[in-house]
């Protein structure tokens, strides 16, 4: 290492991190390498796995992103005692890149300059092992895209991932959006266009990225389709993909949508008669109050008031666009500011283990498991300030003001859709998707009982059902459309 200081990291299937270990011997950088651990776990005790070695950078790069401390040898001591607790219960001093927390199954790939973090279960890879049931059972043969919702990961579909590969026969690919995960935190001042002769780079933390990795994913897989399926606001990934390209969505899968449903208005002959109605109302009230000086001078009045607000507002909307640009600068400031990275902090580490066990509907289920899968990505450097990126992506995103508002749009879909909610989602009611349904044309709606935010790691096994029963009568329905038109 020469006089450099280093701190190195031994990663394998069990362990993570490994640290103040007393001795370490045959060190070499790259190689296998023997670790003893303190006397708490006995004289010289051996890692019972070889372990590999990777360079982590200096000590000072491994502290978080808060406020850095005085370099003083004096105050050494005054600060290891008044060490933080961390975030969440994650100790916030050693800080890691995503690649150092990887699971044995861990894929990563680049996109536009960032390392998504995946990983894919292909049934046909594990054919052989139920060769005698392939003949018999139906398979889809499309392959499935998951997307998780705000503050999940690929760690949210490990249960569902193998069951729903065994049902459609193919593969399933779940990635980590930016700001999520394990998916590398993207510096926005050193993101530089993939040079692919596009207008300019597209930030990685709006929405716009995440619909076009999405359909990477789909070139990703080789297929044509795929089906996707989103969790809360992965919905909107998956219904903003299907706009961006219906063609390549076989079909949708919407698990407690964090989608706003507008209210179905009737229209029709009824609605006419309501408006006479209201005119024959309106009529009478005039005759009636034609003689009450008081009531004709108020009207005269707002009438007035109407002239000089609309004289206004024909010099407000030419101030319009630059009060809105001035507005977003602004509010993108704020956002990207200290004060933001710090509240976002505190946030997470006040509200953000119990906003894991409330959207459980049985809070016994929530395992220490279940925390530590949900607060690892806390454990990578920057993942706060790429939270403070993704909100302000997500606030000052100015790419659907040129569209109609999304619930609008929900009449265009024509693909099979299924839409999955718990009865007792705190998160997401169940009543919205319940109005989700009705807006979207021949969508099916199923609602597990006893069930929270998180159908698909609460109630697996029904979630898999339902999942399957849809996918194989859609499939029957495309097959029919195709024999019609073929005929």
């Amino acid at each position: 290492m020469g006089s450099r200081a280093g701190v190195w990291v031994g990663v394998c299937p069990d362990l993570v991190l490994l640290k103040n270990c007393s001795k370490v011997s045959s060190f070499h950088g790259g190689n296998n390498i023997s670790l003893s651990f303190p006397s708490r776990f006995g004289s010289d005790t051996k890692c019972p796995t070889s372990l590999k070695c990777f360079p982590v950078a200096s000590a000072s790069s491994l502290s978080g992103s808060g406020a850095q401390y005085a370099g003083s040898e004096q105050l050494l001591d005054v600060q290891t005692k008044q060490r933080k607790k961390g975030i969440a219960g994650i100790d916030q001093d050693e800080l890691v890149d995503p690649k150092f927390l990887a699971d044995p199954d861990s894929c990563f790939c680049e996109f536009r300059g960032v390392e998504i973090h995946h990983k894919v279960y292909d049934a046909q890879s594990q054919a052989h092992e139920a060769e005698a049931l392939s003949s018999q059972t139906k398979k889809v043969g499309l392959p499935m895209i998951l997307l998780h919702g705000f503050g999940a990961s690929v760690f949210s579909w490990n249960r569902v991932m193998k069951p729903l590969a065994e049902v459609i026969g193919s593969k399933v690919v779940a990635f980590d959006r930016p700001a999520f995960g394990l998916t590398s935190r993207v510096n926005l001042f050193g993101h530089s266009s993939s040079g692919n002769g596009e207008p300019g780079p597209i930030n990685p933390y709006s929405m716009a990225f995440a619909v076009l990795a999405t359909l990477y994913f789909i070139d990703f897989l080789a297929a044509e389709k795929a089906i996707l399926v989103g969790h809360s606001a992965g919905c909107l990934v998956a219904v903003d993909a299907y706009y961006k390209a219906p063609e390549r969505v076989a079909a949708m899968i919407l698990v407690a949508p964090a989608i706003f449903a507008p209210r179905t208005i009737k229209k029709g002959v009824k609605g006419s008669q309501s408006g006479e109605d209201n005119q024959t109302e309106e009529d009478s009230s005039n005759s009636i109050n034609l003689g009450n000086p008081f009531i004709q001078l108020f009207r005269m009045l707002s009438k007035f008031a109407k002239f000089i607000s609309q004289a206004i507002m024909l010099v407000v909307k030419g101030m319009v666009g630059m009060f809105s640009s001035l507005y977003k600068k602004f509010l993108s400031a704020v956002l990207r500011s200290a004060f933001a990275v710090m509240l976002v902090r505190m946030v997470i580490d006040k509200f953000g283990v119990t906003a894991v066990r409330n959207a459980w509907y049985d809070a016994n289920q929530v395992t220490e498991h279940v925390i530590q899968g949900y607060t690892k990505p806390l454990r990578v450097k920057g993942w706060d300030k790429a939270l403070v990126e993704y909100t302000a992506a997500m606030l000052t995103d100015t790419s659907s003001e040129s569209k109609p508002p999304l619930a609008k749009r929900l009449h265009e879909i024509s693909c099979p859709v299924l839409i999955v909610t718990g009865d007792n989602d705190r998160i997401v009611p169940s009543w919205n998707a319940e109005r989700l349904s009705r807006a979207i044309p021949g969508s099916c709606l199923e609602v597990i009982k006893h069930c929270g935010h998180l159908p698909h790691e609460e109630k697996v096994d029904e979630f898999v059902s339902i999942v399957k029963k849809f996918l194989y009568r859609a499939l029957e329905d495309s097959e029919e459309q195709h024999l019609q038109v073929v005929v």
